[in-house]
């Protein structure tokens, strides 16, 4: 079998979003049920371009750990990686749709998340060496055993390809800044890449300004970073290089799986041997085909209709 172009290591569980645009949950009355989770979104992005992909997580032993075994198959990602842990649930996690940005997340991670229960003994890591790109998130730091299965996969990867580092800050799931801060300054000099809005440049590096944020990143031994700034657009730095892109303008319905959209993309352009605005532009464009749609997973493009967008902007 040939070694995957984009393996993931992180989150999966099931979103239900609301049927109910603007609704809080305590009105709601129906929802929708798809795949979820950062890391596996990024894993069926990659997969829309026609990249060989899979994810390495756990699930419940449960009917949603089948149904997103379902999925995972469904969008053409490696589902071999995914094993169940008999004792914990499948995670779900509910939003509310108050575009054009506020987009509140509920995680029933509880008592623990299964892909928190990665353990090191269980990886396959000449696969992880193999992959022409191995991401990891910021979540997998956040407890053991996933916390070390996560660093000793880095360890043995070695920089070996490109590792792609989303730093995916989610306070609720640290005791503090200054704890993620430490465990992310462990896996930092192994990546190659490091992706993250200004808030969690600030948690990797202890900078919320773009340039220096970048340049620490540099510093701490990534060769590409890239800083999402919102509304001001993404900053990507490399050897010396920057581009800075704005944000493709679309009527947003759900921002929620824009970040993965992005993540599937740029691993999709660092294949390709794109160039760096190049890359940058067309993560954007398909970040923003996401936030104009309802869902995560289901709703990420193909490249045929990236591309149509951005000629659409390129004349708008």
């Amino acid at each position: 079998m040939p070694a995957d172009e984009v393996l993931t290591m992180g989150r999966i569980g099931v979103d239900l979003y609301p049927q109910q645009i603007g609704a809080s949950l305590r009105e709601v009355r129906t929802f929708a049920k798809f795949l979820g989770g950062s890391a596996t979104n990024v894993a069926v992005a990659a997969a829309r371009y026609g990249r060989r992909s899979a994810v390495i997580t756990r699930t419940g032993d449960d009917p949603f750990g089948a149904f997103l075994h379902d999925a995972l198959r469904g969008f053409g990602v490696d589902d071999r990686y995914v094993t169940p842990v008999a004792s914990l649930p499948t995670p779900v996690t509910f939003c509310e749709i108050f575009p054009p940005d506020d987009f509140p997340l509920y995680f029933y991670r509880f008592p623990k998340a299964p892909d928190l229960e990665i353990h090191p003994s269980e990886l396959d890591y000449d696969a992880i060496r193999a992959a022409d790109i191995f991401w990891i998130t910021g979540t997998g730091l956040s407890q053991e055993p996933s916390r070390t299965a996560t660093l000793n996969a880095l360890k043995h990867r070695n920089k070996s390809g490109i590792t792609v580092f989303d730093l995916d800050y989610r306070p609720m799931f640290w005791q503090s800044r200054e704890e993620a801060r430490h465990w992310y300054a462990h896996a930092l000099p192994y990546a190659t890449v490091a992706v993250g809005n200004l808030d969690e440049a600030d948690t990797a590096v202890d900078q919320r300004r773009p340039k220096e944020a970048a340049a620490a990143l540099h510093e701490a031994g990534i060769e590409l970073a890239v800083i999402k700034q919102g509304p001001a657009g993404v900053l990507a730095s490399k050897a010396g290089t920057q581009a800075e892109v704005p944000p493709v303008p679309v009527e947003v319905v759900n921002g929620l799986g824009a970040g993965d959209a992005f993540g599937g993309a740029l691993c999709h352009g660092l294949l390709a041997g794109w160039e760096l605005e190049t890359t940058m532009r067309f993560a954007n464009a398909a970040g923003a085909i996401v936030a104009s749609r309802l869902s995560c997973a289901d709703a990420m493009p193909t490249e045929t209709e990236v591309r149509d967008l951005l000629g659409e902007a390129k004349h708008a």
